[in-house]
């Protein structure tokens, strides 16, 4: 099919539910710039109070660095203690959560948005992505639509991660891949 054909029926907004008003979210808008796009660093229970205000589920002691995006707050859900850090996306159109104890680093992109692209329509293919308690996201690793991520697990730095990740287990590259479990027993000799 043509390109001129295929721009012609493409509509972004079918199969996105956005959540609040255009007017809500014009707002959001400028709080994010002010308070979490902005390199000033905002105290960070001025951040989660912020968050909370927008429909966040905010847990105790968040750190959040300077210059994180955050698309939709209202479908976003934070255990306690998670650290996120600097020039981190989150493109949540669709649910995410962070247990606690989670960390978040540099540059992380974490996107439940994605398109069929066999579909003249180009409709949305989003899904929602959990990671779980005691999980480490390595710095500019991107986390896919529909990913969950197990209960202390890791993604090394660089990851693309486009399938679940078990519980315990280290993953590396891109497509991201097992490279073995984060906590060996302690009874294991080496």
């Amino acid at each position: 099919m043509p390109l001129k054909t295929r721009l012609d029926k493409f509509n972004s907004r079918d199969g996105l539910e956005r959540g609040r008003s255009k007017s809500i979210e014009a707002i959001w808008y400028l709080f994010k710039i002010i308070f979490f796009v902005s390199s000033l660093p905002w105290p960070y229970y001025i951040k989660a109070m912020v968050l909370r205000l927008y429909g966040a589920k905010v847990g105790q002691g968040l750190v959040i660095k300077p210059r994180v995006n955050i698309h939709f707050p209202w479908k976003l859900n934070l255990g306690d203690h998670v650290w996120i850090g600097e020039d981190t996306f989150i493109l949540n159109l669709e649910p995410i959560t962070i247990g606690s104890h989670s960390c978040i680093s540099q540059r992380v992109f974490l996107c439940t948005g994605n398109h069929n692209f066999r579909d003249p329509y180009f409709s949305y293919l989003n899904a929602p992505i959990i990671i779980g308690t005691g999980v480490w996201i390595g710095a500019g690793a991107i986390v896919c639509p529909g990913v969950s991520i197990g209960d202390e697990a890791v993604a090394f730095a660089g990851s693309v991660v486009t399938s679940d990740i078990a519980e315990n287990n280290m993953v590396a590259g891109n497509p991201a891949r097992t490279r073995g479990e984060r906590w060996r027993d302690r009874n294991q000799s080496d």
